[in-house]
């Protein structure tokens, strides 16, 4: 068991480990399909964190860029109950001009999937409100993880 229901297991490759709550879930134990959204946001917020060194507004800031989502993928492979365990490996199989893709691939031990996930970022200036060049400093903070284009697979939202 673990101390808490969401903790950062690896910083290289990133991986956060969940707990599914009680209150996840629906009367019949199974977790709400608008869970989902939460535990990919959460894992990206701990992502973004990890690029900035734990500073993400003030690294943003000095960036002068924003990044919300410009589009999210879901795709659900199995079903979660109350107390389940499960990892989610965050990568970024894809680079813009304007934006990037963080992929979410959700695992239970032994591989089992639980569902993936794509997250889309896109740079905008803070000072106009519109899409900006991806700051070199967050291209430096992404290329640790970028994703082996051949560990792409068929099926997984990119």
């Amino acid at each position: 068991m673990i101390d808490s229901y969401e903790s950062i297991l690896s910083r290289q490759p990133f991986v956060v480990r969940r707990r599914v709550r009680w209150s996840d879930c629906d009367p019949a134990g199974v977790v709400y399909t608008g869970k989902f959204t939460d535990y990919v946001l959460n894992a990206v917020g701990l992502f973004q964190a990890e690029l900035s060194q734990g500073h993400p507004a003030e690294w943003r800031k000095s960036l002068g860029v924003d990044t919300p989502c410009k589009g999210m993928a879901l795709e659900f492979h199995r079903a979660l109950w109350p107390e389940e365990e499960f990892q989610m490996r965050l990568d970024v199989p894809e680079v813009r001009e304007h934006g990037y893709d963080i992929r979410i691939q959700a695992t239970q031990p032994g591989g089992v999937r639980i569902f993936s996930a794509r997250f889309s970022p896109i740079c905008i200036r803070r000072d106009a409100r519109v899409r900006a060049p991806i700051p070199a400093a967050l291209l430096d903070a992404l290329a640790p993880f970028r994703a082996d284009p051949e560990s792409v697979q068929p099926g997984v939202p990119r």
